[in-house]
């Protein structure tokens, strides 16, 4: 289930890390504290529980997210009290898990919104607004547009582009970036007046 769940959100766009156990995790964050966590209750070393716990006891305020077979009311509780944010129980449909992924991102605020060329990206909706308009983006889409809107009437680069807009270690085929440019392009460059992505040829693109 590990290996499909971190398959399954990188394609969806999203940076993702999987560990085998809880020490292996905590050891993990002692060096870089993610946005959010996904833990599982039955860990082959622990509780997932448990590892929660530490987590919250070394001062990480990460949303946690619990996946796990058992689903008592007591069970649940126990997730919350010991500082967990949401509760997902196995069987679970892979859409529900990134809705409530998203919802967990949207309540802690970690990311702010940023303005350019008129555009106002809302990282925990993964939205743009033009004037009246806002058109719901996917994570890649968002990174990507964000990369663009960081450095306006700036030609980045094709590799920076797929750096920021898929994880390390990701296969991305040639035309991958072409593809997700033309969906940037089609949500957003037909909206009345709204800055245009520019291909410039033999190096990447710009926002303009």
């Amino acid at each position: 289930m590990r290996s499909l769940l971190v398959r399954g959100l990188r394609e969806e766009g999203y940076e993702v890390q999987g560990y085998a156990t809880g020490s292996e995790l905590l050891r993990k964050t002692a060096e870089a504290i993610p946005e959010l966590f996904i833990i599982d209750i039955g860990l082959p070393d622990t509780d997932g529980r448990d590892v929660c716990q530490a987590l919250r006891a070394q001062g990480v305020k990460a949303p946690v997210l619990f996946l796990t077979a058992r689903d008592t009311l007591s069970d649940r509780l126990s997730g919350f009290n010991v500082g967990g944010d949401d509760y997902l129980c196995k069987p679970f449909a892979f859409a529900e898990l990134l809705a409530r992924l998203e919802a967990l991102i949207r309540r802690s605020g970690a990311e702010r919104t940023m303005e350019a060329a008129g555009l106002i990206l809302d990282p925990a909706k993964h939205a743009v607004t033009f004037g009246a308009e806002t058109v719901p983006l996917t994570p890649t889409e968002f990174r990507l547009l964000a990369k663009l809107a960081s450095s306006p009437g700036e030609a980045i680069r094709r590799k920076a582009l797929i750096e920021t807009g898929w994880s390390h270690g990701a296969i991305v085929y040639d035309n991958s970036l072409d593809a997700y440019i033309a969906r940037l392009r089609r949500k957003i460059c037909t909206l009345p007046g709204a800055p245009q992505i520019v291909t410039v040829r033999g190096v990447g693109y710009s926002l303009r």
